[in-house]
């Protein structure tokens, strides 16, 4: 990750073809566990990439991207960010429509949101609390 690796993995998450946006968003999935390379993705566009992939991408694409915001949302900063970016209505909406894995990732990245009093009520009022509440 030092090596500049997080910056080239968010543009194949961006500008890669389907299966380099998928191996890519993998990737970051697994570096996101670690508290400075969170940062570091959010700092390299990440955020608004993954709620892209969260949105619109493969399934595969999507139950990545979901886990990587989920890591993310553990940072008071990237917390922000991913709601600022449009990602509690994508989270939202693959809570409710999405596969397990997707819904799984989705469910836990809204948790990790709503420690955001602000983000909380933004996840109020996207739906959020009946589609979390179906899932438990």
């Amino acid at each position: 990750a030092a090596a500049g690796g997080i910056e080239v993995l968010v543009s194949l998450a961006r500008d890669g073809n389907e299966g380099q946006k998928e191996e890519a968003a993998g990737a970051l999935w697994n570096l996101s566990d670690n508290d400075d390379n969170s940062v570091a993705i959010a700092a390299a566009g990440g955020v608004e990439v993954l709620v892209s992939l969260a949105r619109d991408g493969t399934k595969g694409q999507k139950v990545r991207a979901a886990g990587v915001l989920r890591n993310l949302a553990m940072n008071d900063d990237n917390r922000v960010a991913i709601a600022a970016a449009g990602g509690i209505e994508v989270l939202v909406s693959l809570a409710r429509d999405g596969n397990e894995g997707q819904k799984e990732n989705a469910a836990v990245a809204l948790w990790n949101l709503s420690i955001n009093d602000d983000n909380s009520v933004a996840i109020a009022a996207a739906g959020g609390v009946e589609v979390l509440v179906s899932l438990a």
